[in-house]
């Protein structure tokens, strides 16, 4: 019996392996798809935007270069550089199709971010992200079996058991993270609600024999929207009400219709290499845990592909979920601490499903919709406006209310400087907490012995304290305890206890 298993192996999957497999747990990866490559995860279509949030989690875990080198990348500033990296999406943040000029925005609206090597986000493709995830996972003793279907699930207070015809494949909690359709979320029983698709997207790499016709950039018509940010790699959507069978082959006629209409050209596509369809259905589970079965990523949550925000939500759930569930394995989780998941994780999934539905509302071509866009791109080209949209873009805007006042706990850490050099990032790359102690007396050490084995503690002088005398780091990089230049170390030890649990004898 492994200790967890996991059902898919997108990138959601393969980064909560590796955070499972970190902790020390066993993990057993089932996939459908009998090989990890695909058309639709290279170059073209595969291209995705990862947040600064994103960023950060692969930084923090040592995988940031590996996967900027298989991004192509080639302005890679390093792990110690104290300059702000160019920024691929700084230039390409966009709502509803709107886009952010970097130069309205105000970094001084983010008073605990400190310059590094993981500031901002940038352009990657699937499948640069699932080979270092799967080498990562590898390198962990993940098991990754591939070309095995689940068909059916059981569970029981103890177990749960994902059946793939005749295997059966027990384990302490299976976490589904088969994508939008989801096979776990449904044979576990979840509900799944939310609202129904407005538009068909489309999204296709073909030739045109007169392309010259279409803008690049996105392009907000009368009649829908189209997106060329490459020649031959289109996308658009037609406001059908969903109304497209998603199950019919997509012909170069009908995709040429769409594109005609969405566009007001008479473009003529002369050959469709690769094409695929989507839709802004917006659902998300109630709840993200029934028994033993949890869910992560799509299989939670889905809503469409505009802002390019369910890569990214999927990544912040598999490391939140990670640490957590490691610690319920291994016995030292503290009452609870897994049920923070769903309460933490499910409002910023809902957060962003009304983000997409409000870029969908904006963009409907319709005398209404586009009366409001007008205002919107008023409000967004100012420096609020556009400071708004980019925090809310990057995922620095995300704040788990942990029950503290002090503005930095339940954020992202700043990833602090220490004098001699060291990261808080590097830090974070066992998967264990940190308790950062720069005060004066460093009085947390004693404390902090209670907790060695599930956290780090490192005591010394910071180059930039932020007014601040030490910090708790969770596993998640979140803060959970923040304290002024004289710690309160009964503050500190109640922050420990409830998130790491009850101190080592």
């Amino acid at each position: 019996m492994h200790d967890v298993v996991i059902v898919g192996a997108g990138p959601v999957g393969l980064f909560l392996a590796c955070e499972l497999g970190l902790a020390g747990c066993s993990v057993l990866v089932l996939e459908r798809e009998a090989e990890p490559r695909s058309p639709y995860k290279g170059k073209s279509l595969g291209m995705r935007g990862l947040s600064a949030a994103s960023v950060e989690a692969f930084h923090r875990r040592g995988m940031l270069h590996q996967l900027r080198v298989a991004s192509g990348a080639h302005d890679d500033p390093g792990a110690d550089s104290e300059a702000r990296p160019p920024s691929s999406l700084r230039g390409v943040g966009h709502f509803a199709g709107m886009r952010l000029d970097p130069a309205r925005m105000d970094d001084a609206a983010l008073p605990y971010r400190l310059p590094g090597a993981a500031m901002d986000g940038m352009v990657t493709h699937l499948e640069a992200v699932e080979t270092v995830l799967s080498e990562q996972a590898s390198r962990l003793g993940v098991e990754i079996r591939r070309g095995v279907t689940v068909s059916a699930l059981t569970q029981n207070e103890e177990s749960a058991v994902a059946h793939a015809g005749e295997h059966a494949y027990p384990a302490r909690w299976v976490v589904g993270c088969d994508g939008g359709r989801s096979t776990v979320r449904g044979l576990a029983g979840f509900a799944f609600v939310g609202t129904e698709p407005q538009f068909t997207g489309y999204t296709m790499q073909a030739s045109a024999a007169d392309d010259g016709k279409l803008r690049s950039g996105i392009n907000l018509t009368p009649t829908g929207m189209y997106l060329q940010m490459v020649a031959g790699h289109i996308a658009m959507a037609d406001f059908d009400g969903g109304a497209f069978d998603r199950s019919q082959q997509l012909t170069r006629d009908h995709l040429q219709s769409v594109l005609r209409r969405v566009s007001g050209t008479d473009v003529t596509l002369t050959e469709v290499h690769l094409a695929s369809s989507f839709t802004d259905r917006a659902m998300q589970t109630t709840t993200y845990r029934r028994g033993r079965v949890l869910l992560a990523g799509d299989a939670a949550h889905i809503h469409s592909p505009l802002g390019g925000q369910g890569l990214n939500t999927g990544i912040g759930d598999a490391m939140n979920l990670g640490w957590k569930l490691a610690a319920t394995v291994h016995g030292h989780a503290p009452d609870g601490l897994l049920d923070t998941y769903t309460r933490e994780r499910h409002p910023i999934g809902a957060k962003v499903l009304d983000w997409s539905r409000a870029q969908v509302a904006v963009m409907r071509p319709d005398p209404h919709c586009q009366a409001i866009q007008g205002v919107v791109r008023d409000l967004i080209g100012t420096r609020d406006g556009t400071t708004y949209v980019a925090q809310r873009l990057s995922g620095a805007s995300i704040r788990y209310d942990l029950g503290s006042e002090h503005p930095l706990v339940g954020r992202s850490a700043p990833d602090l400087h220490l004098e001699d050099g060291t990261r808080l990032s590097d830090l974070m790359r066992d998967g264990r907490g940190v308790a950062l102690d720069f005060s004066t007396g460093q009085c947390l050490h004693g404390s902090a012995k209670g907790w060695q084995s599930r956290m780090r503690h490192e005591a010394g002088p910071v180059r930039n304290d932020l007014g601040l005398g030490a910090v708790l780091v969770r596993p998640d990089g979140v803060v959970a305890w923040a304290g002024e230049p004289t710690p309160d170390r009964a503050a500190f030890e109640e922050a420990a206890s409830r998130w790491f649990g009850c101190p080592e004898s």
